[in-house]
């Protein structure tokens, strides 16, 4: 992609997502996501009122008057944006591969958190950390994050979503907001979620494509496995191997489900051929 071609996509995707985190989203953040707790601001002459709890008496002994400390919510956040880029996220039959309606959901997030003054980092991962960008606050650092989503090429194209999660967790050593964006068409991520979720606010966002739910009868069907670039003969037309793989599909959704419930995290799905604009906000209304 040249750069001239880059910074166009850059900029379709700041105005349609900015616009939503603009409008829509960024009260139900601020009120989903809570600060770290209340942090005093200011002393201010006593009103009609005013809880006595919170008199100031050292200033109102000083100016013989009644005074009282008022406090204010501890706001700053930092907000890590975990992207699948692996070879299955090239995937899509509709209208958008899954990493571009990924790219999309990632923006309106960081747009989100830079409205609420937070800070956004990300982590890209295939089996391996592709790109580690630290938490910073500014827009110019979330078109950054944009432009890496939209041109990185991994090195791998397989997955190990432990091996993100590990790496989270030597990296992000106070709280935060964590979303986690893959297909989840892996397991043995039980142990590092469980870490993950007990010190930060974890969601997974499952986005996936309707044609992997489950294979069409279209007979002897040579197919390319997107992770390891194997080519093989799968007869479509085999009522065994389209159940095989329907309970394989099956199997990694309730996994994610169930792990991620089970460490205390969130989830939400979302097909490229839905609006990820609903699936968010009933979340965070669910959620706020």
């Amino acid at each position: 992609m040249d750069t001239k071609e880059l910074l166009k996509k850059v900029r379709k995707i700041e105005i349609k997502t900015r616009r939503l985190s603009d409008h829509i989203f960024g009260g139900e953040y601020h009120s989903t996501f809570k600060g770290r707790g209340m942090t005093f601001s200011e002393v201010r002459q006593y009103q009609f009122g005013d809880d006595v709890r919170n008199i100031d008496w050292n200033v109102t002994a000083r100016y013989n008057e009644p005074y009282i400390k008022v406090f204010e919510e501890e706001r700053e956040l930092t907000m890590m944006l975990m992207v699948d880029v692996s070879g299955s996220e090239m995937f899509g039959t509709q209208n958008a591969f899954k990493r571009e309606v990924v790219t999309e959901i990632a923006a309106t997030l960081a747009f989100s958190a830079l409205q609420n003054n937070d800070k956004i980092g990300v982590i890209l991962f295939t089996d391996q950390i592709e790109l580690f960008i630290p938490p910073k606050k500014g827009k110019s650092h979330v078109l950054r994050i944009i432009r890496e989503m939209l041109e990185f090429e991994p090195k791998s194209t397989k997955t190990n979503i432990a091996e993100a999660f590990r790496f989270l967790s030597s990296v992000m050593k106070k709280k935060a907001i964590v979303f986690v964006m893959s297909d989840f068409m892996a397991k043995d991520y039980e142990q590092t979620i469980k870490i993950a979720g007990k010190k930060h606010d974890v969601t997974g966002i499952r986005v996936y494509d309707p044609r992997e739910e489950e294979i069409p009868n279209l007979g002897l069907v040579q197919m390319e496995d997107s992770e390891t670039g194997e080519l093989v003969l799968v007869n479509t037309g085999s009522k065994k191997v389209r159940r095989e793989y329907t309970k394989y599909y099956q199997e990694n959704v309730q996994y994610f489900e169930t792990v991620f419930s089970k460490s205390g995290s969130g989830t939400l799905s979302s097909r490229v051929d839905e609006s990820y604009v609903k699936k968010l906000l009933g979340y965070f209304k669910r959620r706020g």
